[in-house]
């Protein structure tokens, strides 16, 4: 799967691993040295991410429950930027129905900002 800023037309990851259980989501990236360019882990249904246990910095775009019409776009509705590792909890985003987690500077190199459509495929 890939994802993609359809409003600046541009590419957030061309390669989207998906958590799918209870158990992917809860370790996320925990335990990885490193998440490359181009890549990304997508949390269906979730609304906030920790930092626990993490190695490295990470983007988090908080996404909004998909558009019926557009199939699977979906609203940013809130951007994290270099997410520091051992830093806790994220606050819980309000309407997010999934988290794309990113490597660090994905969201400034893509100008991505709330209100933006994304979509996954």
């Amino acid at each position: 799967m890939d994802a993609v800023n359809e409003t600046r037309q541009q590419s957030l990851a061309a390669e989207v691993e998906v958590a799918g259980s209870v158990w992917a989501r809860f370790m996320g990236l925990m335990g990885r040295r490193s998440l490359a360019h181009g890549r990304g882990l997508w949390l269906p249904g979730d609304n906030g991410i920790h930092m626990f246990f993490m190695r490295f910095a990470i983007d988090a775009v908080f996404l909004g429950r998909p558009d019926g019409a557009a199939g699977g776009a979906r609203r940013v509705v809130a951007a994290k930027q270099r997410l520091r590792p051992w830093t806790g909890m994220v606050p819980l985003v309000r309407d997010a129905n999934g988290v794309l987690e990113l490597p660090a500077g994905t969201i400034e190199a893509t100008g991505t900002e709330v209100g933006d459509v994304v979509h996954l495929g």
